[in-house]
This record gives C-alpha cells, structure tokens and sequence, in this order.
C-alpha cells in the first residue's frame, strides 16, 4: 500500500497520472488497432464497428460501477490504516464482478442485433457491427474482472502492475488483429468478427495476469474465497457509490446513440467519420482522465484520513494540470484535425466529417477536464450523485434539442457539434457548483471530521 496522506500533492498527482496514463492510451489501443485494420474493408465496417462500439458505455457504465465504488472504499480504509477492511471491500468486488459478467453475456446475445438494426445506416454496417459485438462479447464480461482487481490496486495507490498489463494485453491484441481481421498468416481473413475475437483474447490474457499478480505478489489485498459469501452490507455500499457514476457513462452512452440516430440521415460516411473523430478525441482526452482518476485516491485516503486541507489541494492542483493539458490538445485540434482522421481512414467524406467534429468539439475541451476533475473529487469523497446530475442535465440540454434539430429542414452536423459544446459548458459549470456544495457539507460544516468516519467505517453510506 502506498500512503498519500503525507508528501507534495502534485508529485503524488503525477506519479499516479502517468502510469494511470499509459494504462489507458495501451486499453485505447484495442479500438485504434482494430480501426486501423478494419478500416480497410469499407466505410460500412468502419460505421458497423464504430455503432457497435457506443455499446461499449453500456459496459465502461457497469465497469465503472464496480471500479468507482471499489476505488472510493478502498482509498477510504487504506486512509485510515484499515486492511481488513480493505480486504474484504476487494473480495466483494471480485463477486459482484463475475455477476456482471454472467448478465453482460447474456444481455449481448439478446439486445444487441436489434439495437445495431436500429441505430445502424444501412444493414450492411448493422451486419458488421453485429458480427463484432458478439465475439466481443466474452471480453466484455470479463472487463469487470479486470476493473475490480484493477481497482483495488489504485484504492491502496498502486498502478503500475495495471498498466504493466494493459500494455502486455494491447501488444498481444496488436499481434492478433491483422491475422484475425486481415487474415495474415493464415490467409483467413475473419473482418469485423475477427477484430472482436482479437479484444476478446487479449483481455482474458490480461486478467490471468492480474489474478497471478494477486496470488503471487499482492499482499495488502488479495484474493480470499473465504470471504466470497456475498456481504449485504459491502455490496450496498459499493453501489451505492459506484451506481452514479456509472449512471454519467450510460449517459454517455444515450448520447452517442442520439448522435448516431440524428446523422443516419447523412449515410455511412457521416457515421463513420464521427466514428473515427469521437475515438481520437477519448485518445486526446487520455492524459486528463487520468489525472482525475489519480486524484480519486488521492483525495480519497486524505479523506479518510481527515486531512480536508490536502483533499481541497488535491482539487485545486488537479484541475490546473486539466485545464493546461486540455488547452494544449485544444491548440493542436484547431491547428489540423485532418492529420489525426486521416491515419484511419483516406476517403474525403469520412475525413471532412472527422476534421469537422473534432475542430469544432475541441472548443469545449477545458470545460471536459474540468468536468472529469469534479467527477474524480465526487468519487473520492464517497458521493457521485451531484456527478450523475450534472451528466443528467444533457438529456434536456442536448439529446432533446439534438433529436429535434435533425427532423428540421436544413439541418447540418456543425448544428450538433456546437449544441454538444455549449452543453458541455454548462455542463462544467454545474459541476464546479455541486462540487463547492459538496466541500461545504463534507469538508466545513461541524462534525464533517465524524462524519468523515462513520461514512469509511461503514456504518452507513455517505449521503
């Protein structure tokens, strides 16, 4: 266990940012690298494949769940020197994660064709994206495997065994796609079926690697069948935290459906160039999240720990490192978008498209850091309510006004990518007006210090 209570916050930042960093560009690089093959079959794989992949949030939402809820009580106990706590909190995890595997399965092969028929341009992508889905499927599920031992690591401060990892599994997936996708080798090129296979190999090999870490090395919390009798009262506190957050990436995921849904209109070119564009800018936004995923624990040992001062540090410190970052990638977008669309795809309708979006999207981006800091401190102090508001209010702000737009004449893209910018604005604003609220109950009024440990200590969950 590493001890973030004590020592200069910003080193401790971005010591946990940049493995945190490279963890997630290498878990990126499954998408890319499929892309990158896939692209080469026609824009109706591209559209096929980047359809199916919103379906992803609905499993990033449920992953999230598990990892925000077991990162927050994990952090918690590690702060107040509480192993068995901690313990207990990561073997519970490690149950809840194999439930939601079984149930991803299982909704996959029943919801998804219909979904993709629906959403899809035309049923040549609807066919490619289906046949990516379903061998896909068994990597899903065995994402929450990798979420809960992944974040057990990160509520006791360690990361670099994850990222260590994530690049052994995405040099693995990088070697599988051109012989599963292009047929390389073998001469048995499977396309789009073969690009879901090749995530699906690589992230079973990275959660044996996982679970050999834990058996071998791991010993401030590590896995114990005995302790795999589900725990009412651990399992209500993990979704009690984790349920909101995963409930700001099933918004995404209503989002990216509206999107797709509004441009059908513009046939597969369109959704194959917001396809490529919307992968670049998660790329983009890597070095950010990953700077409020290592304020979670962070702040959250400092938390449990009652050190308010150092959570508000941690706060103020984190979103001055977004906010360069974000303005940096801003700069870069505004400059030549059509370099990053043009990696993935050389065809002018796709490119124009991708350029477009992400030249007008950047300008929201600082306001998107902002937005994932606020996300990172609600996590750590045990309350991701007012983050799920907030990520609520798009529903109103965006999805209605998008849909809308597109059943009235003349309607074009920009008119969707300047709707999604000042959304995002407002949607930051409200953030960092919640999050004040929420230091004021939890870090000012009287008795936040008791508070503080009765809501760790599990007695009750944080309000």
């Amino acid at each position: 266990m590493k001890d973030l209570t004590q020592g200069p916050i910003t080193k401790q930042l971005i010591a946990m940012a940049v493995p945190i960093a490279i963890g997630m560009l290498f878990q990126t690089l499954y998408f890319l690298v499929d892309l990158l093959f896939v692209s080469r079959l026609g824009e109706a794989v591209i559209a096929g494949v980047s359809t199916a992949g919103t379906l992803t949030f609905v499993i990033l939402a449920l992953t999230q769940m598990l990892a925000v809820g077991t990162v927050a009580l994990v952090s918690h106990a590690a702060g107040r020197k509480d192993q068995p706590e901690a313990n207990l909190v990561f073997n519970q995890a490690v149950v809840l994660s194999a439930l939601c595997g079984v149930l991803t399965l299982a909704a996959v092969f029943l919801l998804g064709g219909p979904y993709l028929r629906s959403v899809a341009a035309d049923p040549a992508a609807a066919a490619a994206g289906s046949a990516y889905l379903y061998w896909y499927a068994p990597g899903l599920a065995l994402q929450f495997a990798m979420a809960a031992l992944a974040s057990a690591l990160r509520g006791t401060g360690i990361v670099q065994p994850t990222m260590v990892v994530q690049m052994l599994t995405v040099v693995l997936n990088t070697i599988l796609a051109p012989i599963l996708i292009a047929g390389w080798l073998t001469h048995h090129p499977y396309g789009a079926a073969g690009a879901g296979l090749a995530s699906s190999i690589a992230v079973a090999a990275g959660v044996f690697m996982l679970w050999v870490y834990f058996a071998r090395l791991e010993h401030y919390v590590g896995l114990d069948p005995r302790l795999w009798r589900p725990r009412v009262r651990i399992l209500r506190r993990i979704l009690n935290v984790g349920l909101p957050a995963g409930g700001e990436f099933l918004m995404m995921f209503v989002i990216l459906a509206a999107i797709y849904w509004a441009i059908r209109g513009f046939g597969p070119s369109a959704q194959a160039g917001f396809g490529i564009g919307g992968r670049v800018m998660q790329a983009l936004f890597l070095p950010v999240m990953a700077i409020a995923f290592g304020a979670t624990p962070v702040a959250g040992q400092n938390y449990g720990a009652r050190h308010f001062e150092r959570v508000r540090e941690t706060f103020r410190k984190a979103a001055l490192l977004s906010s360069l970052l974000m303005l940096l990638v801003t700069l870069l977008c505004q400059w030549r978008p059509e370099l990053f669309v043009r990696v993935f795809s050389q065809q002018p309708d796709v490119v124009a498209v991708g350029a477009l979006y992400l030249r007008i999207i950047s300008l929201n981006f600082i306001a998107t850091g902002l937005i994932f800091t606020c996300s990172g401190l609600f996590q750590a102090l045990g309350n991701t309510w007012p983050s799920l508001v907030s990520s609520g209010s798009r529903l109103f702000t965006f999805v209605l006004p998008a849909l809308w737009l597109s059943t009235r004449p003349g309607f074009t893209l920009r008119q969707v990518w300047y709707l999604s910018v000042a959304t995002v604005t407002l949607q930051a604003l409200t953030s960092l007006l919640l999050l004040r609220r929420e230091f004021h109950r939890k870090l000012d009024a009287p008795g936040a210090g008791a508070a503080a440990v009765t809501a760790a200590g599990g007695s009750g969950s944080p309000a």
